[in-house]
């Protein structure tokens, strides 16, 4: 079955990655998923959390936001000094645990990174975005570190990327926009490593329950998305295959 924008079920949206998008921080990417358009930085402090102090290990978090006009109608922007909205959390939560499941702490030291991610525009997509794009804004910080002797090994043992994939009228597809996300039957997010460990499910039934055979076929096509995400990310970083 053809989709709205003509893909097949398992072909990726166009990818890009545009590095050091923001000149000060010390890493950044522009990254598109067709549509959707996400602003990472990477930020580093000389500090940790309280629990961390005295540990020896550096923490990295993130923070997200959509901005107002992301969406086809004006989203209400999230003010500064307050509570951020459950969404906003839950996605901000999940984007620093897939990024901290591939550091070495102890290589990265008693210090954080921030990962900001700021949804310029956005068709779906945008937490898988988030994560695929953070990764490489924090592989460029930490090699910002490295080149000034900050840190010795490299703390990152591996990429990580996210993609979402969903049953619409009955077929698994896989990287879905906003039509499709909108009237799937169900709707699944799945956080790899380049390894092909996982790292996080997010799977829901917007309708019917669906089977253990439908959850297998979903994550075995997101596999095979998040395989080719972490080639290109390769790919942008310039690093071998």
């Amino acid at each position: 079955m053809m989709r709205p924008d003509g893909r097949t079920p398992e072909t990726l949206r166009p990818i890009a990655f545009e590095r050091s998008y923001l000149k000060y921080a010390e890493g950044s990417v522009l990254v598109k998923f067709g549509d959707t358009h996400v602003i990472c930085s990477a930020s580093i402090e000389e500090t940790v959390p309280p629990f961390l102090r005295g540990s020896g290990k550096g923490w990295v978090t993130a923070e997200y936001a959509m901005l107002p006009r992301a969406t086809n109608t004006r989203t209400r922007r999230e003010s500064t000094g307050k509570k951020p909205s459950g969404r906003s959390m839950e996605i901000q939560r999940l984007i620093g645990r897939s990024l901290r499941s591939v550091m070495d702490m102890t290589l990265l030291g008693e210090r954080t990174i921030w990962m900001d991610c700021d949804v310029i525009q956005a068709d779906g997509g945008t937490r898988t975005a988030c994560i695929t794009g953070g990764c490489v804004a924090l592989y460029d910080a930490l090699r910002t570190l490295q080149g000034f002797g900050v840190i010795g090994e490299f703390p990152m043992k591996s990429m990580v990327a996210a993609i979402s994939i969903g049953m619409v009228r009955g077929e698994v597809r896989l990287d879905l926009n906003y039509q499709e996300d909108s009237s799937a039957e169900v709707d699944l997010n799945l956080v790899m490593t380049e390894t092909g460990k996982l790292v996080e499910i997010q799977g829901t039934a917007e309708g019917d329950p669906f089977s253990r055979k439908d959850l297998e076929a979903m994550i075995a096509l997101g596999e095979k998305g998040i395989m080719r995400l972490t080639q290109l990310q390769k790919e942008a970083l310039g690093l071998p295959a």
